[in-house]
């Protein structure tokens, strides 16, 4: 089933049938690594990406694979139902292990495909996740392909740049170079979400510049939102997403710039054994939380926390960004 050649079906990706929609999922994709690795092609405006003393490759992959098997353990371990799919040493795809810049699964059927900015990261799009989902028996009645915007240099990195409440139908994006303003707003028309894009920035050698992804400053539970205000320099767009985020019922844990270097905004929950909710983040965020800030989330789940220090430093990215939520009918 070839199905990233069906370009962009019908815009009618209106597709929505009158079902109860979720907000999270006991269903993740994960990719094993097999040549994790620093990408110097996102390093470019990846300010968390950095090398860790002189360590050889062999040892970097290895570190990372320990780490990717031992927070699956977790996961699998309290219910969470994690289909992990095994890179390839060919193509070379150091990145593979975040799978959720790519592709997204929606409660209708629908697939999203998204445009990456760097070239090698547009490598880890494989359609045979798609049969290995059927094959499991969940249902794909749609794919829409934004992927013909890479060759205007636009880009909408999957959920990475997409924070998306799917109960009340509002997009969150902090835009970016891997985050167009435009094509954003399409995927909004063709979902039937309200957009709320603004501009999220991070101090770089002094100087402001915007966060890569909105996932790294953002994430949103059922009940609580985690968000670093401070990282949003507009006044304007500031208090409007404080107001619609209040709109929605979502209790505000504010966390601070130093939080989001740690991956403290880099957390997702999921659904384990019994319908217990966990919020899932890295050994490193769950450190750095402050005891208010726990106490929040944990009013509503467990916090599950893995050791990522490797991945987090040569990726660049977290627990969040590892985890590609299937949302899927079966």
């Amino acid at each position: 089933m070839n199905l990233f050649c069906i370009c962009r079906l019908v815009k009618s990706a209106k597709f929505a049938k009158k079902i109860q929609m979720q907000q999270i999922t006991n269903t993740i994709v994960m990719i094993r690594p097999v040549n994790f690795r620093m990408n110097e092609q996102t390093a470019v405006n990846n300010y968390y990406q950095k090398k860790l003393d002189d360590v050889l490759p062999a040892t970097v992959q290895a570190k990372a694979l320990k780490e990717f098997d031992d927070f699956v353990a977790k996961l699998r371990g309290v219910g969470v139902e994690v289909i992990v799919i095994e890179d390839t040493l060919n193509p070379n795809t150091p990145d593979a292990i975040f799978p959720n810049n790519w592709i997204s699964f929606h409660q209708d059927g629908t697939v999203a495909i998204y445009p990456m900015f760097a070239e090698n990261r547009r490598q880890e799009r494989r359609d045979d996740i798609l049969d290995v989902l059927e094959e499991k028996g969940f249902v794909i009645e749609n794919v829409v392909d934004y992927t013909t915007a890479e060759e205007e240099e636009v880009f909408l990195e999957g959920t990475g740049s997409l924070l998306l409440d799917r109960v009340h139908k509002n997009a969150y994006c902090a835009l970016s170079p891997r985050a167009d303003e435009d094509l954003f707003i399409e995927f909004c028309e063709d979902f039937e979400y309200t957009p709320f894009p603004f501009v999220a920035n991070q101090t770089v050698n002094g100087e402001r510049m915007a966060i890569y992804h909105t996932n790294v400053m953002m994430a949103l539970a059922e009940d609580f939102t985690v968000v670093c205000l401070q990282s949003i320099d507009d006044k304007i767009e500031r208090k409007q997403l404080i107001k619609q985020l209040k709109e929605d019922g979502k209790e505000i844990i504010n966390i601070t710039e130093q939080q989001v270097i740690n991956f403290a905004g880099n957390m997702l929950q999921v659904i384990g054994s019994n319908n217990q909710r966990y919020t899932v983040m890295s050994a490193a965020a769950d450190a750095i939380l402050t005891q208010d800030q726990r106490t929040i989330i944990e009013n509503s789940s467990i916090i599950l926390s893995s050791s990522l220090e490797t991945i987090e430093a040569y990726g660049g990215g977290s627990a969040r960004c590892m985890m590609a939520e299937v949302f899927l009918p079966r």
